[in-house]
């Protein structure tokens, strides 16, 4: 039976750049930079992302969030700088282009994260079974299970891919504007399960302006012009503006 390619959050290991690491650490980031046409869009940069760390990335629209997040995802080269990630990681991008013609349901994206640690298109155990139905039930997307991945809203779209990142158990989720286009109550989903994987050991860096994600971090950087700054949630008293 040939089965159709889904979306997938990008879920691999990144060979180690540098030996040097933080303890505990599942990201390490070393002066960083990024340049493009001439101009620094990230200054040299330094991040790291321990177990059990929620780290938001705050900043105005082009401060250079998303930059730094591609940087960390491995999508996108640096000019400078070295990173190191243990295990496995996750991205979770805030658009994934899918064609609206792809012939997959909500349930068969999800499962991509069970195939890959099955191996994919393998058929799966009871085991992966119950841990796609328990990923489509924590991300409030399990009665959308049989509905066609493109015609889901961006923000359910969003929440499939977490899923799928949950269901494979990555150490690392790289989250770009998790509650962008979301009601509270799927926001408030989002958070209680962003938490939930820090507890069990993942490390979960994102991308927000989103007040409520910003006071969840254990830590908060700052981006602007593309200088990194970190401080706490609670001094965040400047506003963000987007």
């Amino acid at each position: 039976m040939t089965h159709p390619a889904c979306p997938v959050a990008d879920s691999r290991p990144i060979p180690p750049l540098d030996p040097v690491v933080v303890l505990d650490s599942l990201l390490t980031l070393r002066a960083a930079r990024v340049d493009l046409g001439g101009r620094t869009m990230l200054h040299p940069s330094d991040v790291d992302v321990r177990r059990g760390e929620i780290v938001v990335i705050a900043g105005a629209n082009g401060a250079g969030k998303s930059t730094l997040l591609e940087v960390v995802a491995g999508v996108r080269p640096m000019t400078a700088g070295s990173r190191v990630v243990t295990g496995s990681a996750a991205f979770v991008p805030q658009r994934a282009v899918v064609p609206d013609d792809l012939p997959v349901t909500v349930r068969d994206v999800v499962a991509v994260g069970a195939w890959g640690r099955a191996g994919l298109w393998r058929p799966l155990g009871r085991a992966a079974r119950d841990s796609i139905d328990d990923g489509l039930r924590r991300l409030g997307i399990a009665p959308l299970v049989r509905r066609p991945y493109a015609r889901l809203s961006g923000g359910q779209r969003q929440r499939a891919l977490l899923a799928q990142a949950v269901v494979r158990g990555a150490d690392l989720l790289l989250l770009d504007e998790p509650t962008t286009g979301l009601d509270d109550e799927s926001a408030a989903r989002i958070l209680t399960v962003l938490r939930e994987e820090a507890a069990r050991g993942a490390g979960v860096l994102c991308v927000s302006h989103d007040p409520v994600v910003l006071a969840a971090g254990d830590r908060v950087l700052r981006l602007e012009g593309g200088h990194l700054e970190t401080t706490a949630p609670a001094t965040l008293d400047r506003p963000i503006s987007i």
